[in-house]
């Protein structure tokens, strides 16, 4: 993939996590792409669906598997706004996804290198090509304008 490509899946990526703050979610989009094609979307939903599962790789993973009729996901790229936690990359392991692409870096849960690094682990069985910071600043950003208000909010009540 080229890191036009890149850009522009991050930004469908970015447009599922804006969707997803104004449901009042924390603002993290995925999408899956197999060939050049959008195969899966997912944002953040685990508030309104009580389901602390339901992060936006996770949905994303979900939509296209059923799209595809097969759970193993060999040769598709997953996009997602933040580096992915411990849990969504155990969901990309079992998916046999080649390649993750994510956005900004997540001090506190990342585990594609930031907290942890599960893709680098050799006691695993299943690797994938790992590229982050694509529009990280945007990706960011978006994260930080989110809980600056739920903050305000916050303090004024």
């Amino acid at each position: 993939m080229d890191p036009v490509s890149d850009d522009d899946f991050m930004g469908v990526a970015l447009d599922l996590a804006r969707q997803a703050a104004t449901l009042g979610e924390v603002p993290v989009g995925a999408v899956v792409v197999s060939n050049g094609e959008i195969i899966g979307r997912g944002s953040n939903q685990p508030i309104g669906r009580h389901d602390p599962t339901a992060h936006a790789e996770v949905m994303a993973l979900r939509d296209a598997a059923a799209r595809l009729g097969n759970y193993r996901l060999p040769g598709c790229t997953l996009y997602v706004t933040l580096e992915p936690c411990a849990m969504c990359i155990g969901a990309i392991f079992h998916a046999r996804i080649g390649r993750v692409v994510f956005g900004a870096r997540d001090p506190k849960t990342g585990a594609a290198g930031s907290v942890i690094d599960l893709f680098a682990e050799a006691r695993l069985n299943h690797h994938a090509e790992i590229v982050g910071g694509v529009r990280a600043e945007e990706c960011g950003a978006l994260l930080s304008s989110f809980f600056a208000a739920r903050r305000q909010k916050t303090a004024v009540a």
